[in-house]
């Protein structure tokens, strides 16, 4: 594997040590301090501790950096063309009832297009990462996206409410960072969703970029309400014409 950046060894870094929090908390999860942020959205103490060290970090190294993060929200610093993208916990819900599936995703935006990013599965201890122009790697190994090219034999993943149950086979994870990681890494085949939030997929629009794989254009300076198609080339095609109506 090529070297990878300063800044991305600054990410792996702070996610490393906001991972063991995690770790810890996940363990005992009925002592957690709950409170409610919308109808199927919540914040833990856990979300607000991860983002904290999150930040110190990254902020220790770059502090001029601006900032956008899923708790905190927008942070305009000196820099304003490079800003950090933090979700602390993807899969919060997950976290919450004791299922293991769930994420550390930090991305760096420089000038309107994300450069790097990462997303970590402390429960697995999965490190996925890319960076712009220098390949996507799981555990520092080199991955690419699937090869299938028909969709019987595809697994997409999907999240959220859909107008119309697609005619396609599919999970639901809970975990949008690593449902993208994972169509990074093939072990699935694409991945579509709507009303996201950019925290939640800015690494992963890297890594499958990274992996060879195909997006639909996203819009940086959206914050939320995104939607997203992602998936190989080879049944990315075949892929819209079933989502036609997604």
């Amino acid at each position: 594997m090529n070297s990878i950046s300063a800044n991305l060894n600054v990410m792996i870094k702070a996610s490393e040590k906001a991972s063991k929090v995690l770790i810890r908390d996940f363990g005992e999860i009925e002592k957690l301090q709950v409170s409610k942020k919308g109808p199927s959205d919540f914040v833990t103490n856990s979300d607000i501790k991860a983002e904290k060290i999150i930040i110190e970090e990254l902020k220790k190294a770059r502090p001029n950096y601006s900032i956008l993060s899923e708790e905190n929200g927008a942070e305009n610093n000196k820099d304003k063309n490079n800003t950090w993208i933090i979700d602390p916990i993807d899969g919060t819900i997950n976290f919450l009832h004791g299922i293991p599936h769930f994420a550390i995703s930090i991305a760096l935006k420089s000038n309107e297009e994300i450069i790097s990013g990462l997303i970590f599965d402390p429960i697995k201890n999965e490190i996925f990462f890319a960076e712009k122009e220098n390949g996507a790697f799981f555990n520092n190994h080199k991955i690419r996206v699937s090869k299938k090219n028909e969709l019987n034999n595809c697994l997409f993943a999907t999240g959220g409410k859909t107008k119309q149950e697609p005619d396609l086979p599919y999970r639901k994870s809970g975990c949008a960072a690593l449902d993208m990681a994972y169509v990074a890494a093939g072990r699935y085949d694409g991945y579509f969703q709507h009303d996201l939030n950019l925290w939640d997929i800015a690494a992963g629009l890297i890594l499958v970029k990274e992996a060879g794989g195909v997006l639909n254009e996203i819009d940086l300076n959206n914050n939320k309400n995104i939607k997203i198609i992602a998936s190989s080339p080879d049944i990315n095609s075949k892929l819209l014409e079933k989502l036609n109506n997604f």
